[in-house]
């Protein structure tokens, strides 16, 4: 059983949001890039993801997929990172990490497709509506210096991962809040090597080049 960490990804991807807290963790890892049409979709990685998605982190013999399962599965792994909650922070932690990965990224998802549910239906639906979804979501990035209290956590790297690649492509208002905020956990060193990194693997077209 090795203990290497392999990362599953692509640069035009979520992956980076994975290989950002790789970065965070500091532990050595390996990235295998994965081109969407044909080693996204081959036998050899439908047997580690069978939805044929990245990312995807192999470590100790096990998989983990979902981008808040890797974070937190990381900040567990390796606690000298200082990613993980402290017990008085884990209530908070949790709660945000999990509603950006559910009702916050459900909202913003069917807004960005054109499936907004009707008014008198919102009741039925876990995020309510996109204006509620995203007040929910900047009273959590305001009402302490970051999500779980006075320090940076894996739940932050995660949110704001939201907030940045939803700003960045228009699917998430450039609210104040959410600028101020992501601005704060994007000056990261790790942030900067990991974009650089996966900056590094774009196409020349994509990159601008």
């Amino acid at each position: 059983m090795s203990d290497e960490i392999v990362l599953y990804t692509n640069p035009m991807s979520r992956g980076r949001v994975a290989r950002w807290m790789l970065e965070e963790v500091g532990a050595p890892y390996r990235a295998e890039i994965l081109d969407y049409a044909t080693t996204m979709k081959a036998p050899a990685y439908l047997a580690i993801n069978p939805m044929g998605k990245v990312p995807a982190i192999t470590h100790n013999g096990k998989v983990v997929t979902e981008n808040a399962a890797i974070c937190v599965y990381l900040a567990e792994a390796f606690p000298d990172a200082g990613l993980a909650p402290k017990p008085s922070e884990r209530a908070d932690f949790y709660r945000w990490m999990f509603f950006a990965a559910g009702p916050f990224e459900y909202a913003v998802t069917n807004n960005a497709f054109g499936m907004t549910p009707p008014a008198d239906r919102a009741a039925a639906i876990g995020y309510g509506n996109l204006k509620s979804a995203l007040d929910t979501l900047e009273y959590a990035v305001t009402r302490m210096p970051f999500i779980a209290g006075a320090r940076f956590t894996a739940a932050d790297l995660y949110v704001g991962s939201h907030l940045g690649f939803g700003m960045q492509f228009g699917t998430v208002e450039k609210r104040p809040a959410f600028q101020a905020y992501y601005a704060k956990i994007a000056d990261r060193p790790a942030a900067k090597r990991a974009a650089q990194l996966d900056d590094a693997l774009m196409p020349k077209q994509a990159a601008g080049a």
